[in-house]
């Protein structure tokens, strides 16, 4: 057990359209090539469940669970853990933690827990103080992430910072020409206008648009991953006519957007550490980012990227003027950023590092019952 492979619950009530649910499905996968057992618990319904049915024989397990009510999720939980011989459960959302926060209150369950925090904590402080002392080890996907739990209560000891990754081959993989021409007839007839991405739920998109009409070259913004709300709506239609924006809804391979587009661009404030530019980088897409939560430990202003301050969101028309304008810059940056997320940011070292906080969160289990048996 404590050098051996070991069987891992991942758990997620949610599992939809996110960059999130590419980065528990990919780490699974790795996990299982390290020799571990992974079973991945979902809604049925969920991306998710669909992502790892059609990885049969990659060594994942699917769990179908019920998420809407707390007792029943506790008692499903539970009866997987117990039958399944699980030794460590990861859990990557509110509904499950909480679940799992209380069978670990009710003595219900022995086994390591290990929570992990993809955004920017929104909970109260006296929640995450309880999930933090009762998870055995939390991660953090940022030093953002990290500093942010602290400061809301959570036991800084059991806090260990992992970074996403990304899958090199997975983003290596060309698109195909059904793809492309898919992602082409997505976009519509744009002119001459160069494209940017926003690959994206909803997440602040409207902080871009809403500066759009001072960026002085024509450009086109395609924001892939949603529909538009009146939000969106109202501020397009303030927009001059040498600007196009385009609504790409949600879809399973955004991939071949990078590849027609020349740059990338996320203004969330909330984000942990960003899926969307590991993959936008990893392609060698020069990225402009805000400049909150983990981008900064991404994205180097100047050097691997551009990043916006959020309290001067007007910079964005200058960030997105001074990319357009300059192929140099923007084939300087994109190269940079390629070389570090391949270096630096890659999911066999992601899995390495979440397989020792595993066996930490194992090792501190063993010595609470070795204190309790004394």
């Amino acid at each position: 057990m404590r050098n051996g492979p070991l069987t891992v619950l991942q758990t997620t009530h949610a599992g939809h359209g996110a960059g999130s649910t590419q980065s528990i499905f990919s780490l699974s996968l790795y996990l299982a090539r390290r020799g571990h057992r992974i079973l991945v618990a979902c809604r049925p319904d969920s991306l998710l469940s669909r992502w790892v049915e059609r990885a049969a024989g990659s060594g994942l397990t699917p769990v179908p669970l019920d998420f809407s009510r707390l007792g029943s999720l506790a008692r499903d939980l539970e009866r997987t853990i117990a039958t399944r011989r699980v030794d460590v459960v990861n859990s990557h959302d509110s509904r499950d933690r909480r679940a799992l926060t209380w069978l670990r209150w009710c003595g219900r369950l022995p086994q390591a827990l290990v929570v992990t925090r993809r955004t920017m904590p929104l909970t109260s402080p006296p929640e995450v103080l309880a999930v933090g002392l009762t998870a055995d080890r939390t991660i953090a996907v940022s030093e953002a992430v990290a500093r942010a739990l602290r400061r809301r209560g959570h036991p800084p000891g059991r806090v260990r910072v992992v970074h996403n990754g990304i899958d090199v081959a997975r983003v290596d993989a060309t698109p195909t020409g059904a793809e492309l021409a898919a992602a082409r007839e997505a976009l519509g007839d744009l002119g001459q206008r160069p494209l940017v991405v926003v690959v994206s739920r909803r997440k602040d998109q409207h902080v871009l648009l809403a500066h759009l009409p001072q960026v002085t070259m024509p450009v086109a913004v395609a924001l892939v991953g949603i529909d538009p709300d009146p939000q969106l709506r109202a501020l397009e239609a303030r927009l001059p006519p040498r600007h196009r924006v385009v609504y790409v809804p949600f879809t399973e391979r955004p991939l071949a957007f990078y590849h027609l587009a020349v740059a990338a661009a996320l203004p969330t404030r909330i984000e942990g550490f960003s899926q969307a530019l590991l993959e936008a980088m990893a392609l060698g897409v020069p990225v402009i980012a805000s400049a909150s939560g983990g981008n900064p430990e991404l994205v180097a202003d100047g050097r691997t990227g551009l990043l916006v301050p959020t309290r001067r969101p007007s910079m964005w028309a200058d960030a997105l003027d001074r990319l357009l304008r300059d192929p140099v810059l923007r084939r300087t940056l994109g190269e940079a950023g390629r070389q570090l997320v391949r270096e630096r940011f890659t999911l066999e070292q992601v899995s390495e590092r979440t397989e020792a906080v595993y066996r930490d969160a194992l090792a501190r289990r063993r010595l609470l019952r070795e204190e309790a048996r004394r």
